[in-house]
């Protein structure tokens, strides 16, 4: 701790802050020195005093809210501070985001969010903030597919049969989904779109009542969590065709990528961490870096790898352009398929 600074100036003071701000940084990844006009190397201006917030825009208990529990934990740890949670729930995650929108953009308020984040601007005729401009992306924390699955009676074994069989059969096959405008909803349109066919959505409210239909064989057809649909591979009573990454998943490397026999497939599942857009760069690096630095712990890659995804730990620039590709694609799906809703 700095004792009393009676004998120094406020300057020096000052000077004796970064000094110590600067070394805590230095050690984080990723945090590119900043070069003032002098010529004089510095970093980034510190973060202030005060309790940092995640905010998440679903409810406590979700993949989402318990990543942003774990990353709260070692953030505060490496930072020395507070991080604490706080759900701000409604309108497919757009009320927490509206909130982080309107937040000081002094990097102690950071939005957190899932794939179906970059849908809403689609989604949505009308949004209570801009998403391309009042919130910057800062990470991209992990990724990972979900899988096509079929039931085993249905008399396909691959991506290719499949295509044929719906071909053979225009509208006759169901796709179950987790509801309107989910990422398993979202996958089954995209695969519509690029692979020429017309598989029937069917609607269900939430996860769990969709598994049980298709288990049931009352559907066919299902975009589902890597993890979750493994024991039911294995035990024959789903059949894998497919990964929705342009890469097989190093969770389960046997199952082929949908982009293999359905050129530029990608629909995969992903965390991103946010800000409002006027945090200066330098705040935004000094997030990432920390950000960065906590998602090397094993903990947290460990419940990566329970919600089906690896690490990526992304730079702000990298991230800004994914989540734009994104956005694109999303945007070019829900008008395809006629998705609409309104706040």
């Amino acid at each position: 701790m700095l004792g009393k600074v009676s004998t120094c100036s406020r300057r020096t003071f000052l000077m004796v802050v970064a000094a110590v701000a600067a070394a805590a940084v230095a050690a984080l990844p990723l945090v590119p020195l900043v070069v003032s006009a002098q010529g004089n190397a510095t970093v980034a201006t510190a973060l202030p005093q005060g309790t940092m917030r995640i905010i998440v825009p679903y409810s406590p208990g979700g993949g989402t809210d318990i990543l942003a529990r774990a990353i709260a934990q070692q953030l505060g740890e490496l930072l020395h501070r507070s991080v604490i949670v706080d759900n701000r729930v409604g309108a497919n995650g757009t009320i927490g985001a509206a909130y982080v929108a309107r937040s000081p953009p002094d990097g102690l308020t950071m939005l957190l969010v899932p794939a179906g984040y970059a849908a809403n601007p689609a989604l949505y005729q009308s949004l209570p903030y801009d998403q391309a401009k009042d919130l910057a992306p800062v990470t991209l924390l992990a990724s990972g597919p979900l899988v096509l699955v079929v039931h085993p009676s249905l008399p396909v074994k691959s991506v290719k049969e499949l295509i044929a069989l719906a071909k053979s059969q225009p509208g006759q096959l169901n796709v179950g989904n987790a509801g309107i405008g989910s990422l398993p909803h979202l996958s089954a349109e995209l695969f519509n779109v690029s692979a020429g066919v017309k598989l029937v959505s069917v609607p269900y409210k939430g996860a769990g009542p969709a598994l049980v239909d298709v288990l049931g064989g009352r559907v066919q057809v299902y975009f589902m969590n890597i993890l979750q649909c493994l024991p039911l591979i294995k035990d024959g009573k789903l059949r894998g065709l497919g990964v929705t990454s342009p890469q097989p998943s190093p969770i389960a490397p046997d199952i082929p990528p949908i982009a293999a026999t359905v050129p530029g497939f990608d629909m995969t599942n992903w965390y991103g961490m946010l800000v409002p857009a006027a945090t200066p760069s330098e705040t935004v690096h000094v997030l990432q870096g920390a950000l960065s630095s906590v998602l090397t712990q094993p903990d947290i890659k460990q419940k990566m790898y329970n919600e089906g995804m690896t690490v990526v730990a992304s730079t702000p620039e990298q991230f800004t352009t994914f989540l734009a590709r994104e956005t694109a694609k999303y945007n070019r799906v829900i008008e395809s398929a006629g998705i609409k809703n309104s706040l």
